[in-house]
C-alpha cells in the first residue's frame, strides 16, 4: 500500500493525529504525571463582558504553557499582562507545576516578561525578520 500526504483542514483528522501524539507520549511519562492536562484560559473583561485581553494557555504534565497574551493597546501599561500572568501562575502553582513556558517575537512584549522572571532559554533569528524568543520561569 502506498500512502500520500494531503495539505487540508480536517478537525477529525486533527484530532486523529494529536490523540495518537497524547497516547504516544504517554508511554513516556511517570504515571503521576499522566492525566494532568487542563485547558487555562483567563480573559479581561468589563462588566458588560466586553473583553479587552486574555491569557490562553494549557496545562499539560509538569508545566504551564501560555500560548497567548494579549491585552488592548488602550489597557497597556495599567497591569493587566502582570495580573494575567499571575493568576496563570497561581493555578500553575495549585495544579503543582514545576515552571511556565512561552515564547514571544522581538517586537513584542520580551522585556515585559523578563520583569516577571521568565529566563530566555532560546532563541531564532530572522523569525519573519525578528528574533523568536523562548522562555522559561520555574515555579516549585
Amino acid at each position: 500500500m502506498e500512502l500520500q500526504i494531503y495539505n487540508e483542514t480536517n478537525n477529525t483528522d486533527k484530532s486523529y493525529v494529536i490523540n495518537k501524539m497524547i497516547e504516544y507520549n504517554l508511554k513516556h511519562f511517570p504515571d503521576e504525571l499522566k492525566g494532568r492536562y487542563q485547558v487555562v484560559n483567563l480573559y479581561i473583561k468589563d462588566i458588560d463582558g466586553n473583553i479587552y485581553g486574555g491569557l490562553l494557555g494549557e496545562i499539560c504534565w509538569n508545566w504551564l504553557e501560555v500560548q497567548y497574551l494579549f491585552v488592548d493597546d488602550a489597557y497597556r501599561k495599567f497591569g493587566y499582562g502582570k495580573k494575567l500572568l499571575s493568576e496563570a501562575e497561581k493555578i500553575a502553582k495549585e495544579k503543582k507545576c514545576d515552571f511556565i513556558k512561552l515564547d514571544t517575537l522581538s517586537f513584542q512584549a520580551l522585556d515585559f516578561y523578563l520583569k516577571q522572571g521568565f529566563e530566555v532559554f532560546g532563541t531564532i533569528h530572522n523569525a519573519g525578520r525578528h528574533i523568536h524568543y523562548y522562555l522559561k520561569k520555574e515555579i516549585n
